[in-house]
């Protein structure tokens, strides 16, 4: 079974972002940048299926050239090669930019299924799944947490949670999958999977060479707009309820709450 995961490289959850003078992206100076989490539960499945039929992992990834370093995770991970799309007018794309490289850069593999983050913890578009295969014209599956797969190795089970139930949906393949937590648990790279992914193929790839005209990527060639950027409003520091009993504190929180909170 030949499997594609898509990754993003994002900034690490505990970086502190902070907003550009333009008021339209982030300060990217002394940003740690890492896989998204997301797409290392794809990364996880691919492998593990790959255990079990066979096959060859292609990891795929798009932006700037430190992006390579994610690549290179999933490769010391256990994938078996990598592709970057990396161009200079790549630069600020939407989602429906970045899923429009993503299928030119896999609609020629030989794949049978394919794993994306179900959405990337830097915007939250979750957008770029389904828009690749609606360009690939294949079937998807969104926020997945369990894959079973036939054992010829041409269908899948996925089974997604709905409302404190699960829906299982079932298809042939090829068929893209969105993964999310609960669907495994990401294994760690080891030094000698660390080693091994410095030799593995990594090949890259701009738009010209996916035959994509440059002005329908970047600032440009956006159908969504970032008109602005804003933080989240401080948190109001926290109050310590007094009293000298638990009674008395329980009457102090009352008049809290209706005096300044004016909850009742």
């Amino acid at each position: 079974m030949n499997i594609v995961v898509c990754l993003k490289q994002v900034p690490d959850t505990e970086t502190l972002i902070k907003i550009a003078p333009d008021g339209k992206s982030i300060v990217q100076d002394d940003i740690k940048w890492v896989m998204n989490p997301y797409d290392e539960f794809g990364v996880e499945e691919a492998l593990k299926l790959k255990g079990k039929f066979g096959g060859e992992v292609t990891v795929v990834g798009l932006g700037p050239r430190r992006v390579t370093e994610s690549i290179r995770t999933a490769l010391a991970m256990g994938a078996d090669k990598g592709i970057l799309i990396s161009d200079d007018a790549l630069e600020n794309s939407d989602s429906l930019a970045t899923a429009k490289a993503l299928a030119a850069a896999i609609k020629d593999l030989e794949y049978d299924l394919i794993f994306t983050g179900q959405r990337g913890v830097d915007d939250d578009m979750g957008v770029v799944g389904a828009s690749l295969a609606e360009f690939l014209d294949i079937p998807q599956f969104s926020l997945i947490v369990k894959v079973e797969a036939a054992e010829d190795g041409k269908s899948i089970k996925a089974h997604r949670p709905v409302e404190g139930q699960v829906l299982i949906i079932e298809s042939s393949l090829p068929a893209l999958v969105t993964a999310q937590k609960g669907l495994n648990e990401p294994r760690y790279a080891s030094l000698p999977g660390i080693m091994k992914a410095k030799k593995k193929p990594l090949e890259e790839k701009t738009l010209a060479d996916l035959g994509l005209d440059p002005a329908e990527f970047g600032e440009g060639g956006r159908k969504v707009k970032i008109l602005e950027l804003t933080p989240p409003p401080e948190r109001v520091e926290g109050k310590i309820v007094e009293g000298e009993t638990p009674q008395d504190k329980a009457v102090e929180l009352a008049r809290l709450l209706h005096e300044e909170a004016k909850i009742f």
